[in-house]
């Protein structure tokens, strides 16, 4: 996929592995009914780790389907995968992991597009610059970079195709459009984040995410955001300050040179990524349509 159109958005969607099925079903009407789709947008990844990665990071993977299963759809459909590694806490130790190099080792391979790894751990990512050469470098979210100074320092490295600052980042837009037109194409903006825009305690959420992953023995992390037992509510997300809605896609970001755009939902169910490929994807006219496809395959369980 040419990914250098600059009116096109690309979105990086949630759940490679955790929601294999739901894609299994999806793409084929995205390709095949492309009419039921907004034209101004691609899919420019799909991202996700299976269960039990000790590498994961930024939520704890659950997916189980097959990862040769996984590459052969995402070939078919000339999709970028991206292997969500972002572990914050590893040591020279965990490098020698077997599950994950095989992961690294298979998706590297891959035929015809290029591959990526989403990365937190300096550590990791040298090892993997050495180790993997043809999978590209994605800088974590999960590093809460709120400075714009800090964000201007990871996007000037030159280890990273692609950066995901934190969503507070997402409205500074007399910064943001002062970056240089290849800067610009690093940026890779989180869109539907529900955190709490005042949130201090995102670092440590993600670190204990991590450390669940390493399988250590620690006290559970607690958020304390307000509304937080609630838990995702796409509706809520609309409200935060830091929400890219498709209208801010295309009358403000598209326009000022920008064209990646992160969907979150790892760890939440397909029925609610379902709502985001409508929401963000499929023009509305057709929501229904596809909403029927989807629901009606006996071989899906959304819920």
């Amino acid at each position: 996929m040419n990914m250098n159109n600059k009116s096109i958005a690309y979105y990086h969607l949630p759940g490679l592995f955790e929601f294999y099925e739901l894609y299994r079903v999806f793409l084929p009407l995205y390709r095949e009914h492309r009419e039921y789709f907004y034209d101004w947008c691609e899919i420019g990844s799909i991202y996700g780790a299976p269960a039990d990665c000790l590498w994961g990071g930024g939520r704890a993977g659950f997916g189980d389907a097959n990862p040769e299963d996984v590459l052969a759809l995402m070939q078919k459909y000339g999709i970028s995968v991206r292997l969500t590694f972002s572990n914050s806490l590893l040591t020279e130790e965990h490098l020698s992991d077997k599950k994950c190099n095989a992961l690294c080792a298979l998706f590297e391979k891959s035929e015809g597009i290029s591959n990526g790894v989403i990365v937190h751990s300096d550590l990791l990512l040298q090892y993997l610059k050495t180790n993997y050469p043809e999978l590209y470098l994605v800088s974590s979210t999960t590093k809460v970079l709120t400075r714009f100074s800090q964000l201007s320092e990871e996007l000037n490295r030159e280890d990273f195709r692609y950066v995901v600052p934190d969503f507070r980042l997402n409205k500074e837009l007399e910064k943001l459009d002062a970056l240089s037109q290849p800067l610009k194409d690093k940026v890779e903006f989180l869109c539907n984040e529900c955190c709490w825009f005042g949130c201090k305690d995102r670092k440590a959420c993600y670190e204990a995410v991590s450390r669940k992953n390493l399988g250590e023995n620690f006290p559970e992390h607690h958020c304390t955001a307000p509304d937080a037992a609630e838990g995702y509510h796409f509706s809520r997300a609309m409200k935060n300050p830091g929400f890219i809605g498709i209208g801010d896609i295309q009358n403000t970001y598209l326009p000022m040179g920008f064209s990646n755009f992160k969907i979150e939902g790892r760890g939440l169910g397909s029925a609610l990524v379902l709502e985001f490929l409508l929401y963000y994807m499929t023009k509305t006219e057709y929501q229904l349509q596809v909403r029927e496809e989807i629901y009606l395959d006996n071989m899906l369980d959304l819920f």
